[in-house]
């Protein structure tokens, strides 16, 4: 139930902040986002893990949509007055997806590869429908540009995303590492 309740819970926040911004709205992405990071956290066997890369995965935010939008490939609705900053909407669900690093998304842990083709494809996808679905951003001409700024950001943010999740749980009972084991 846990892994559906933290699939469901991001994707409730997804669609909070982007049907927000499209509005000029960012405060439904922090109220959703608080909600279930919260929810999560307290269902967290390791809190401080999920608290270490709610930091981590705001920073890959901030390089990530802090430099799109300041190439002016990709402008966000609700964003900040500065160009170059990610707008809070969209750090908002950065930390709310890094609650799923450890839950739904946890096989990425172990498939480094998975990860950057998640990053690279499926990531930007939820840009596109959020642009063309709500309005909350827009991408200059030709669109594939912006597309293609967030797709190697992603694909380098959400390995390294895996990669600490990973490394930060401790070792569970019959994991490779305490075992002493290689797979």
């Amino acid at each position: 139930m846990h892994f559906w309740g933290n699939l469901i819970g991001n994707q409730l926040v997804w669609f909070c902040a982007v049907a927000g911004a499209g509005r000029g709205l960012y405060w439904p992405a922090l109220v959703a986002a608080a909600a279930y990071v919260l929810s999560q956290l307290l269902l967290s066997p390791h809190p401080a893990v999920d608290l270490k890369l709610i930091a981590l995965a705001i920073g890959c935010g901030l390089v990530v949509d802090g430099v799109a939008g300041a190439s002016g490939l990709v402008v966000y609705a609700a964003g900040n007055a500065e160009r170059g900053l990610a707008p809070v909407w969209i750090l908002a669900l950065w930390a709310s997806f890094a609650m799923t690093l450890t839950v739904s998304f946890a096989a990425l842990q172990r498939r480094w590869l998975l990860a950057v083709l998640v990053g690279l494809l499926l990531a930007p996808l939820a840009y596109v429908s959020a642009a063309r679905g709500f309005s909350s951003l827009t991408f200059a001409t030709p669109a594939w540009q912006g597309i293609a700024v967030l797709g190697i950001g992603w694909a380098l943010a959400l390995p390294l995303l895996a990669t600490c999740a990973r490394r930060w749980q401790p070792a569970r009972r019959g994991d490779p590492v305490e075992t002493g084991e290689t797979r």
